[in-house]
């Protein structure tokens, strides 16, 4: 089922997937900042979720859905997803996240949606080459449990483990694609011990 959702600057839209049988609980995903909800990795841990009893809800930021590649200012990505846990909210545990940017709107919002947990695909820690843009604050401003899956050769560097976050490293650099048994089997894991 694919919708339209007002936010404060301009529809957002979903695309949700229902978990066959009782369900456990509802994943929030959002894509990076050039891409869309049909990225590989995306698709994957949808999949992955929704074999778990996990609904799946696919965010596409306003700006995608007027047209444009930029995105927009972390501040006007925020406000909209947070408009759209809002519309999808239900008494289900909710768990966010999303790949590159979208894991960054996750990470930020996360106390304010009520998350129970926080799912990172390619979690961006700095632009690549750019070390000293260190975006790893962002990553630990969550109080649930976080999980990371990230390429051993991202561009973007690689977070440590820490209380509460668990990184899991797949063969493969930014984009996921290289290794989607793994991500399947490390998003799998975490959202059985989650929900």
């Amino acid at each position: 089922m694919t919708a339209e959702v007002p936010t404060p600057h301009g529809p957002a839209r979903i695309t949700r997937r229902d978990a066959e049988g009782p369900p456990r609980g509802l994943l929030l995903l959002g894509h990076g900042a050039g891409g869309g909800v049909s990225a590989p990795d995306l698709l994957v841990a949808a999949g992955a979720a929704l074999v778990h009893g996990v609904h799946v809800v696919l965010v596409e930021q306003p700006y995608r859905v007027a047209g444009r590649r930029a995105p927009a200012p972390a501040a006007q990505l925020d406000a909209a997803w947070l408009a759209v846990v809002e519309h999808v909210r239900d008494d289900l545990p909710l768990v966010v996240g999303g790949r590159s940017s979208g894991a960054r709107v996750a990470c930020r919002t996360a106390t304010a949606a009520g998350a129970a947990g926080v799912l990172c695909l390619a979690f961006p820690v700095h632009p690549p080459g750019r070390p000293e843009k260190d975006r790893l604050p962002e990553l630990a401003l969550p109080t649930v449990p976080i999980l990371v899956v990230q390429g051993q050769t991202d561009p973007f560097g690689r977070p440590e483990p820490a209380p509460g976050r668990d990184v899991v490293l797949l063969r493969g650099d930014h984009s996921l694609k290289s290794d989607a048994p793994g991500l399947r089997q490390a998003v799998t894991s975490w959202l059985e011990a989650l929900l």
